[in-house]
């Protein structure tokens, strides 16, 4: 692509780096398959990855592997069967479509931590037709030995590679996967790990034994992406076309289950780029229909909340917990107790400002040494007495433990706690932020 691409640094543009990735991944491993979503990243991922093959190595087999989550837009249903049915003519290409049941979480019920894709047992409720085609895999078609009934959505997929690795002769995999470091925090950290890579690599991961998954397209961003996409004439999913004529931004456009944490903000649109498939999906799952109405109020903790008159924010958090399904009140309850003991017992970092302000408002704290998890090796801070109802008062931050930040969890249906830190930190969106700020400098002075 010579000069074409939007961004160069380090002496070559990024798809100079992609193929140079390609090269290192051909001669390392015996086992190569692709993850497949349907999202701009995958299928753009899936179409360079099989030109290089072609090129290069064309007697090379290419597994293609798609998770299907069942609920999802027709025009996504529609672009992953036209892929497949393109890719059926491809040689050495094998096709795996699996639709199997996993618990998949759901930010948008009280009730439940989870819903199961493909649930052989409320076949009645499915969103959409179970796909027909040869290379589908289900419960009565299932060659996949490591799989196990409703087993997380994460753990099905790096099954898959563990399996794809025992059934292709034990010898070394990878599974390639279209993410990119700046689409998250999250996904940063997953992709730029050290302690787990291969070779010094960090876009490198290792999962199981001779068992790993590469993240090639890490340092793209949104417009390299597209550009990649019109400069090479690929086909791509059409539900981006329908995200932009709503108006949404690059960063909302998402292809993932409706009833993640990622898509409330997003839920409401099936109701007008696809009201057939919403009908299906207010029956799907507890709370959806809420969700996409009130995602963004008060009802859903979206701005502040309002403490009930006669509760503390301590008797309030206890009586949400009372009012919650056993499994769920337990999960929240182990990580409140973690958090409380952690404040106590261990402590966070914090900043000197923020320091200096709990102080001067009066509450009872100690340092206790230095955090490592901290770029600025702030103090560790524990509280000496119980876990403050609110810290409203404190302005600098609000990284700081509150039977309050409990609450907005349970409102928030917040299951994994991220709200409470349990996650990424802000340390980690520096660095983050420093990465950014490094290849932007190295842009202005490229002139690109």
């Amino acid at each position: 692509m010579g000069n074409y691409m939007v961004r160069q640094y380090i002496g070559k543009n990024v798809y100079e780096a992609f193929l140079e990735r390609m090269d290192f991944i051909f001669q390392e491993f015996d086992n190569i398959f692709v993850s497949f979503s349907g999202g701009k990243d995958s299928g753009l991922l899936l179409n360079m990855v099989l030109d290089f093959r072609n090129q290069n190595a064309p007697n090379r087999r290419i597994g293609i592997f798609h998770q299907d989550f069942e609920a999802q837009y027709t025009v996504t249903s529609e672009y992953v069967e036209r892929t497949f049915e393109r890719l059926e003519q491809e040689k050495n290409v094998e096709l795996y479509w699996v639709c199997l049941p996993m618990a998949t979480r759901t930010c948008f019920s009280s009730y439940q931590m989870y819903w199961y894709p493909w649930d052989d047992r409320q076949q009645e409720i499915w969103v959409r037709p179970m796909p027909k085609k040869k290379y589908v895999i289900n419960m009565r078609n299932n060659p996949i030995t490591t799989y196990r009934y409703r087993m997380h959505q994460e753990d099905l997929a790096r099954q898959f590679g563990r399996w794809y690795r025992l059934s292709h002769g034990n010898r070394k995999s990878v599974s390639l996967l279209g993410v990119r470091a700046n689409e998250s925090l999250q996904r940063y950290s997953g992709i730029l790990n050290k302690k787990y890579g291969y070779k010094d690599q960090c876009w490198i991961t290792r999962q199981f034994k001779d068992t790993y998954a590469a993240s090639p397209l890490y340092d793209w961003t949104s417009s390299d992406v597209w550009h990649a996409n019109a400069l090479f004439g690929y086909d791509y999913n059409k539900l981006y076309d329908l995200y932009y004529m709503a108006g949404l931004k690059p960063s909302q456009m998402r292809v993932a289950s409706p009833f993640n944490d990622y898509a409330k903000d997003s839920l409401n649109l099936y109701r007008v780029i696809d009201p057939a498939i919403w009908a299906r999906l207010v029956g799907r799952v507890q709370g959806a229909n809420f969700g996409a109405i009130y995602g963004k109020t008060k009802a859903m903790a979206y701005h502040s909340l309002t403490l009930p008159e006669g509760h503390t924010w301590e008797s309030y958090t206890k009586f949400l917990l009372d009012t919650l399904p056993v499994r769920l009140r337990n999960n929240y309850i182990k990580k409140f107790q973690t958090s409380i003991e952690f404040w106590h017992k261990t402590g966070g970092g914090l900043e000197e400002e923020t320091i200096r302000e709990l102080i001067d408002h009066g509450y009872h704290i100690r340092r206790n040494g230095v955090s490592n998890y901290t770029v600025m090796k702030n103090s560790r801070i524990i509280f000496l007495d119980s876990i403050p109802d609110d810290t409203d008062d404190i302005k600098s931050t609000r990284d700081i433990p509150s039977w309050k930040r409990m609450c907005y969890c349970i409102l928030k249906n917040d299951h994994t706690c991220r709200f409470m830190g349990f996650g990424l930190t802000r340390e980690q969106q520096k660095q983050v932020d420093s990465l950014k700020e490094k290849y932007r400098q190295v842009v202005k002075k490229d002139g690109v």
